[in-house]
């Protein structure tokens, strides 16, 4: 049977929620954050992650956004729990909506090297962001992140 032609569909305003993942990275305490470059929260720090691809598991995912962002590897540990990301726009509508896994993981490799997406990166204390912007699930995720990564070790 043939294939249909391939679907482009927009992230702003769409018509369901996107899929997303994204991976906690524990190194000596630490935990590896990128600064976004894009929309929503730009110039704000986060866990390497992006969109699930079709036919790609939630964890491949996980690691593929990882090395792409940051030239890093790791080992997933577990699930660490998920977030939603909402934007509405001034009339109410939904602008962007991404439903996002989150796993916990030990390093593997890599230094981190920024990219065009995470054009910063910096190993942090979990428990010390203050000083750091951070978009509004990451505290959360990464809470719940350390109690895997503790219950591991």
């Amino acid at each position: 049977m043939a294939e249909g032609p391939s679907v482009s569909v927009s992230r702003l305003y769409p018509d369901r929620p996107f899929l997303a993942a994204s991976i906690a990275v524990f190194r000596d305490g630490k935990v590896l954050l990128g600064a976004r470059a894009a929309a929503p929260h730009p110039h704000v720090f986060s866990l390497p992650g992006g969109v699930v691809e079709l036919g790609e598991s939630l964890e491949g995912a996980a690691l593929r956004e990882l090395a792409e962002e940051t030239g890093v590897s790791a080992r997933i540990v577990a699930f660490a729990g998920h977030t939603q990301v909402l934007d509405r726009d001034e009339g109410g509508r939904v602008r962007r909506h991404f439903v996002v896994a989150s796993y916990a993981a030990h390093w593997v490799s890599g230094e981190g090297v920024p990219s065009e997406e995470a054009p910063v990166l910096v190993w942090v204390d979990p428990a010390d962001l203050r000083d750091l912007p951070v978009t509004p699930g990451l505290p959360k995720l990464l809470a719940a992140a350390c109690l895997v990564i503790g219950k591991a070790e």
